[in-house]
């Protein structure tokens, strides 16, 4: 039965090996072409045999790429491990002490790069195929052009045959013959690809021929205008990036100084605390549980919150508590313990910035449109935001503790007066808010360096969006978080990020000056 078997499939082999004539072998001649002479000529010769599609070839590729290449008389020899072979044939040669070494000059060795690629457009992978054609965008060339047109014709995937047609495309652009150029700029309108603008800006700035240079204006712009949405998608999506980071820094404040009306100037810093509890929490992973090292950030999450809330308890307990209702003094008070903190973080953990990596599962994004990737760390963090924000909010209005938090804020006497005990609910109020802070530091671990200066770059933010949201208001310092994110970057790509903020600390001043109490003002007695 075996042998049945075996006698089938060779028959198979000998009629496939029929249909498709003798297959094309690497010769001694195109193997010394590729590593000997002028460039263009090196080039030339590669481009030739790699639309000949031989198995031989790619080996030799990257005996050159590894510079295992030597010329001997009119021969190329692969030399590797001591060991010389004839770069055509395989068989063994002799290496001479004369032997001349190959140099490949960038441009040759980005064709050789190419030429690799170019060997797996004809991979039974797909997967393996689409790569090739991404890695062949930047160097379609014409010299190319046969390659592409045979793997079209033998490609069965209607996507990657498409990819292909561009390509092809791509290599016309920049023929001699002025039909060939205006037949891929037609060809180039259906691209979606960054690249295709990139290309035909390029060429617009080489081409004389009026004819040619309209078709392909025309062409960039129908292209352009399809690349704009992933541009505006792109902007909004930052922004929003933006604005639930600013959200995170700022809830904090919102109870520290919204609710409890105390100007915490080392909000930064509590920030800056559990973005390194995080760090720390990672080096532990790394020392003691590698294996499960991606799952640092869901422990580090608590960590963070603890660590931050227990320094916030202990600043309520040892100074805030003797300076409610004087805010000019809580803030010289806790700008002081600010430059405290960092002091201390620096002498713990160094003056330089620290690195902290992301769980495999938070690296990469997910690509929506050509040029446009949503990495999923920044994914994670608007999902983050909106957690806590929701948590914050079933527990300021739903649980016992902030029934007392917004009883003491609105009428302490009174609270004191039916048995609530306010020193402690001062307490449990601020370390929530020092909490909430460490949590947004363990967001910006991911996105950013952590350094002692972390929150430095926050705190101003933090406030303005407080302030324009309405004090004490949460659903304000939603608004305001989300609205100056998306502003920011909105006037990022009109003017830039310095004038930019400027511009949005100037809209503040102008909106305050006109509306005192913010988004949201508050309402009924409280407000008195």
């Amino acid at each position: 039965m075996r042998t049945r078997r075996a006698w089938w499939a060779a028959l198979c082999v000998g009629l496939v090996a029929l249909a498709c004539g003798p297959a094309a072998a690497l010769t001694p001649d195109q193997a010394l072409r590729i590593a000997q002479g002028e460039s263009d000529d090196r080039i030339t010769a590669l481009n030739e045999v790699v639309v000949a599609v031989d198995p031989a070839l790619a080996a030799y590729v990257q005996a050159l790429l590894a510079d295992e290449v030597k010329l001997v008389a009119g021969k190329a020899l692969v030399v590797r491990d001591g060991q010389a072979t004839d770069a055509a044939t395989g068989a063994a040669a002799t290496l001479p002490a004369d032997a001349e070494d190959v140099v490949n000059p960038n441009r040759v060795r980005r064709e050789l790069e190419a030429a690799l690629a170019a060997l797996k457009l004809f991979s039974p992978d797909r997967a393996v195929r689409l790569k090739a054609v991404a890695e062949l965008k930047e160097q379609a060339d014409e010299g190319k052009l046969a390659l592409f047109e045979k793997a079209e014709k033998t490609e069965t995937d209607p996507g990657i045959r498409a990819q292909l047609a561009m390509l092809k495309a791509s290599a016309l652009i920049n023929s001699a013959d002025k039909a060939k150029r205006l037949a891929a700029a037609q060809l180039l309108a259906g691209s979606d690809q960054p690249a295709t603008k990139s290309l035909l800006l390029e060429r617009l700035a080489q081409e004389s021929d009026a004819e040619v240079k309209a078709a392909l204006n025309k062409t960039l712009d129908t292209v352009a205008s399809r690349l704009a949405w992933g541009e505006r998608l792109g902007v909004l999506f930052t922004g929003i990036s933006l604005g639930s980071i600013l959200l995170l820094a700022a809830l904090g404040l919102a109870i520290t100084y919204g609710l409890m009306g105390v100007i915490n100037m080392a909000h930064g810093e509590l920030i800056m605390i559990g973005a390194y509890a995080t760090y720390f929490v990672q080096n532990l992973f790394r020392a003691y549980a590698p294996g499960a090292f991606d799952a640092y950030i869901v422990a580090a999450i608590p960590a963070s919150f603890l660590a931050s809330a227990l320094v916030g308890a202990a600043m309520e307990r040892t100074v805030i508590r003797w300076l409610y209702g004087r805010p000019l003094e809580t803030l010289l008070a806790t700008w002081g313990i600010g430059l405290i903190l960092m002091q201390g973080v620096r002498t713990l953990f160094g003056a330089q910035n620290v690195g902290v990596e992301n769980p495999g599962w938070l690296s990469g994004g997910v690509q929506v449109l050509p040029n446009l990737t949503l990495p999923y760390n920044r994914l994670a963090i608007l999902a983050f935001a909106a957690f806590v924000l929701l948590g914050m909010a079933l527990l300021i209005g739903k649980t016992r503790l902030g029934l007392f938090v917004r009883g003491v804020t609105q009428n302490r006497r009174m609270a004191a007066c039916v048995g609530v005990n306010t020193a402690r609910v001062d307490t449990y109020a601020f370390a929530l808010g020092a909490g909430i802070a460490g949590l947004a530091g363990c967001a910006l671990s991911q996105v950013g360096n952590v350094g002692p200066d972390l929150g430095q770059g926050y705190i101003v933010d933090s406030f303005m969006v407080v302030v324009l949201g309405g004090v004490g208001q949460i659903a304000g310092t939603v608004y305001a978080g989300l609205g100056l994110g998306l502003l920011n970057k909105l006037l990022e790509g009109w003017q830039g990020a310095v004038l930019a903020k400027i511009m949005v600390l100037v809209f503040i001043v102008i909106f305050i000056q006109k509306r005192p109490q913010g988004l949201f003002a508050l309402k009924g007695r409280s407000a008195e």
